[in-house]
């Protein structure tokens, strides 16, 4: 396990914490605690991948793992393994949340490549996710706030980095994504008492 203390990145408002870190998750539900809105709105958490890349399965392994809490807090998980949210349905996912949900505060969950001395850091931020920007794809932003993953290195073939990333890797930061959103809901108020359906990267780090 890296003892390091955690990478803060002050810049745009975005902090950068190594994903197996001494209480990793806890940081990151601290950071995610601070950009919640207090107002009432449900918080919907949009967890984008698919299970047929590994590097890019962050998003739906985030979701599923969710799936197996029990969540004491008005959130709503979008994006599991079972039924993923990726390139070919995204629009229509965003549009079923925004209809079902009344002005939602959404959480954009992905992975993302960038620089080799980035890889394993988890970061949480304010503003949207642009899923595909790795690859050049041209979807749609997603979130008022986001928790990325730097999976792997940008840079070159970013579709065969994806292909041949760790699960190992991954697996261990979706871990810590999903114990830091649990964590973080735990201390939310709560807002509804039942949920009914659990169904990006800045500048040099480029989502997928």
């Amino acid at each position: 396990m890296n003892l390091k203390s955690s990478l803060f990145d002050n810049k745009n408002g975005m902090s950068r914490i190594l994903h197996d870190e001494i209480d990793a998750s806890r940081r990151v539900s601290q950071e995610l605690i601070s950009l919640l809105p207090a107002n009432g709105q449900p918080i919907v958490v949009v967890c984008i991948g698919t299970d047929r890349s590994t590097g890019d399965s962050l998003g739906p392994l985030v979701g599923t793992l969710l799936l197996e809490k029990t969540i004491p807090s008005p959130f709503f998980v979008y994006g599991t393994l079972e039924e993923p949210i990726h390139a070919m349905n995204l629009t229509e996912q965003l549009a079923v949340i925004k209809t079902t949900h009344d002005n939602p505060f959404i959480i954009g969950i992905d992975a993302c490549l960038g620089r080799l001395k980035s890889v394993g850091i988890v970061q949480v931020g304010e503003g949207p996710v642009k899923p595909g920007a790795g690859v050049n794809k041209d979807l749609p932003s997603v979130g008022d706030a986001h928790i990325t993953g730097i999976v792997n290195v940008s840079g070159f073939m970013e579709f065969m980095v994806l292909q041949n990333t760790r699960l190992s890797l991954v697996l261990k930061m979706a871990k810590t994504i999903a114990n830091g959103i649990y964590f973080a809901s735990s201390q939310f108020p709560a807002k509804q008492t039942t949920i009914t359906h659990f169904n990006l990267v800045l500048d040099q780090e480029k989502s997928v």
